[in-house]
């Protein structure tokens, strides 16, 4: 496919680096000619130096032709304006980051009326992957498959864990749920494990299942899963403002802490279910006054990575609650491993793995699969992805003990229907499932790419 990335700040950089191996002829397009010339000496891409809302710069960069632009400038206008320019030049599919929240509930309205394939909303997505991590207090991370039916959690073993010194092959000795470990990340360290893999402590397990079935789990291995009833913010940016709309919906209730007293009130007529503090959420005294002993879970979501990762290390030291931090830079994501904080959100990182899945999806539409979704995890060295089996597939109705699976990839679980099935050996792929597929080391933009030869 020929892109155009429109934007060489963290995003579009995140995007590059993913895409550039891909076998696609990228064009990068920014204002700023030192950014576009870092991601021409980083990676095989043609840089275009200009404003993307030019028609000659545009043209330049090739929209007349091109079969994708990706607008992740830091201007929603530029980047609604650009998309709508490519588009009528002759561009197939345009993608959109709008981040305002006053254009949120014109996303529909963009798509099916002006043409976008896809609007995208960082800090929505963010607020989302929040809600999901608050709905499995016991687990760090939460991604769905096949619309909710399958959960991908990280589960971190503690040194009392009942999983510690226990082989996979023996799992169902302590619990008879429907479950399967799909990875394992230990420091540096990341496999596919086989049934042989004995569990360690500090270990990160990646595990599928239903939620119900996710949820006996941590009964079984002596994990209590208390329900959050309320959270308290520090920062009230637009994370914070999204976040709060759909955790009321839940009937969990918000105290919001903001610095900026016109912030907190635009907040308050925004969000009148809510609480709203003007206050500085470093100051532990503030925090006591406000009752942090009584919430369920605290997230930092300022707009400074270090004040984020400081305050969820602060409430979990001194209050042991439930902590989830937000971060900009893509190397902090990997900090949960060295310190005590619950979960790390990272909005850009989110964004960039749901382009892939669309990219991944339309290269690829009329093959024996498609990309449903698409998940990067342990620290983006794993790919989670679903795949919608079509007719093309070679080896409908054969058992996956028959298949040559290459090494390091593994088949998560299975949809069909309203089944939700965790694979073994003669466990059969039939058509119009939705194959959930990890791997290691491994590009999978086919069903078929699961395979060796």
């Amino acid at each position: 496919m020929k892109i155009i990335v429109l934007g060489a700040g963290k995003v579009g950089k995140t995007l590059i680096g993913h895409m550039a191996n891909e076998d696609h002829d990228i064009i990068v397009v920014d204002q700023n000619a030192k950014k576009v010339e870092e991601v021409v000496n980083l990676y095989d891409v043609i840089g275009v130096v200009g404003n993307g809302g030019s028609y000659d710069i545009l043209q330049e960069a090739g929209a007349q032709d091109a079969n994708l632009i990706i607008c992740v400038t830091a201007s929603d206008e530029l980047n609604i304006l650009a998309g709508l320019m490519a588009k009528r030049m002759g561009t197939r599919h345009t993608i959109a980051r709008v981040r305002n929240p006053d254009y949120s509930s014109q996303r529909e309205f963009m798509r099916n009326e002006l043409g976008f394939s896809m609007i995208i909303n960082p800090e929505l997505e963010a607020a989302h992957e929040i809600r999901r991590a608050l709905s499995f207090p016991s687990v760090t991370k939460v991604d769905t498959f096949s619309q909710g039916k399958v959960e991908l959690v990280e589960f971190i073993v503690e040194s009392d864990s009942h999983l510690v010194g226990l082989a996979l092959n023996n799992l169902h000795f302590i619990t008879k749920t429907n479950i399967l470990v799909c990875a394992v990340s230990h420091n540096e360290n990341v496999i596919i494990p086989d049934g042989n893999y004995v569990v360690k402590e500090g270990d990160h397990l990646f595990i599928t299942g239903t939620h119900q079935d996710l949820s006996h789990l941590c009964l079984d291995i002596g994990v209590t899963t208390s329900r959050i009833k309320n959270v308290m913010i520090i920062g009230g940016g637009k994370i914070a403002f999204y976040l709060t709309r759909l955790l009321s919906v839940q009937g969990i209730k918000v105290k919001i802490i903001e610095k900026d007293a016109n912030r907190c009130l635009q907040l308050a007529q925004k969000l009148p279910y809510a609480t709203i503090i003007h206050g500085d959420g470093s100051d532990e005294e503030l925090l006591q006054e406000e009752g942090i002993e009584r919430c369920d879970a605290i997230l930092a979501l300022t707009g400074l990575d270090e004040e984020n990762i400081v305050l969820s290390l602060q409430a979990k030291k001194l209050f042991n609650k439930k902590t989830i931090a937000k971060v900009t830079r893509m190397n902090y994501t990997s900090l949960s491993d060295i310190l005590t904080v619950d979960s790390i959100v990272a909005p850009k990182k989110i964004v960039a793995s749901q382009i892939i899945r669309y990219v991944r999806a339309k290269v690829n539409k009329d093959d024996d699969s498609c990309v449903k979704t698409l998940y990067k995890i342990v620290d983006g060295e794993v790919e989670a992805i679903e795949f919608k089996v079509t007719n093309k597939f070679k080896y409908l109705h054969k058992p996956i003990n028959k298949m040559k699976v290459k090494e390091h990839v593994l088949i998560a679980a299975i949809c069909r229907g309203r089944d939700v099935i965790v694979p073994k050996g003669d466990t059969t792929i039939e058509l119009d499932d939705s194959v959930i597929v990890v791997s290691r080391g491994e590009t999978m933009k086919t069903l078929s790419d699961i395979l060796r030869g």
